[in-house]
């Protein structure tokens, strides 16, 4: 069974990359619209019963309409800032530890992700919205996941003045064309749809993708101290990415996990005590 469901991977991959080869603008305008609409994923019960608990208010961005929310009521004013198709329940086992520890808890859907109206989006606007709400809510410590630690320290980076005494980031991925590449290599595009692709994302964006590589934002960055936790077996995004950004990231603690994975990494006690340690520390 295995083997024939591989096989039948492999031609799929093969017939989608004929076809991308023989129609590249249409396969070009598919790729960009998987790139920004994000896939809504099933919401755990303890993460709804935690989003149910929270302050909630609606914040017009862009031409969408931001779900944010709050718990808690400290002096201490943190945003969680969750990855690419997330959504802030994601960190509900956090979220308890932080209001222990006398935090004012801010987070919020990213456009087109969670409770927020949907639509095409981008990692960029995703970005400008984190730098938006840091100075909304006076942050000064942020928690990220995977994509979120993209737009947090590129968010950061770009602007220095916003001065964070405290980061941690639940795995870190570093080069946009690095990760745009895997993605296609994923879905099967040839080498010359993936160039016509970054193309149109660095014309839609204003950007240079080879210039978007989290590393030198970080190097930017006002942050005092930063932790990086990453599961050395993370099948998502490799632990190697972490490490590139802390080589480079004199304020940056990297921290190797065994056993979480990607996504699991948010709900486990000894990594989250980790993080809370540090955080108040």
């Amino acid at each position: 069974m295995f083997a024939t469901n591989f096989l039948r991977t492999i031609l799929k991959k093969k017939i989608r990359w004929l076809l991308a080869s023989l129609f590249p603008d249409f396969f070009v305008s598919k790729a960009f619209a998987f790139l920004t609409t994000p896939m809504l994923h099933k919401i755990r019960p303890h993460e709804i019963i935690q989003l149910e608990n929270a302050q909630k208010e609606r914040f017009p961005y862009l031409h969408f309409d931001i779900q944010l929310y709050q718990w808690g009521t400290g002096t201490k004013h943190i945003l969680l800032v969750h990855g690419w198709e997330g959504h802030a329940g994601n960190f509900a086992d956090l979220i308890p530890r932080l209001i222990e520890n006398n935090y004012c808890i801010h987070a919020f859907d990213g456009p087109a992700h969670g409770a927020s109206s949907k639509g095409e989006t981008s990692s960029f606007e995703f970005t400008n919205l984190v730098e938006i709400l840091i100075r909304k809510f006076d942050i000064t410590q942020v928690v990220s996941h995977s994509f979120g630690s993209v737009a947090s320290l590129i968010a950061l980076g770009t602007h220095p003045e916003l001065k964070i005494d405290r980061y941690v980031g639940f795995t870190v991925p570093n080069k946009f064309r690095e990760r745009l590449e895997e993605i296609t290599a994923q879905i099967g595009l040839p080498n010359t749809v993936v160039d016509r692709l970054i193309k149109k994302i660095e014309a839609a964006n204003d950007i240079k993708v080879d210039e978007v590589n989290v590393e030198d934002y970080a190097q930017r960055a006002s942050i005092q101290k930063a932790l990086l936790l990453h599961d050395k077996n993370d099948r998502v995004l490799p632990f190697e990415k972490s490490r590139e950004v802390a080589g480079k990231w004199p304020a940056a603690e990297l921290i190797e996990i065994e056993g979480t994975g990607h996504y699991k990494i948010l709900r486990v006690p000894e990594v989250l005590d980790k993080a809370i340690h540090f955080l108040v520390n």
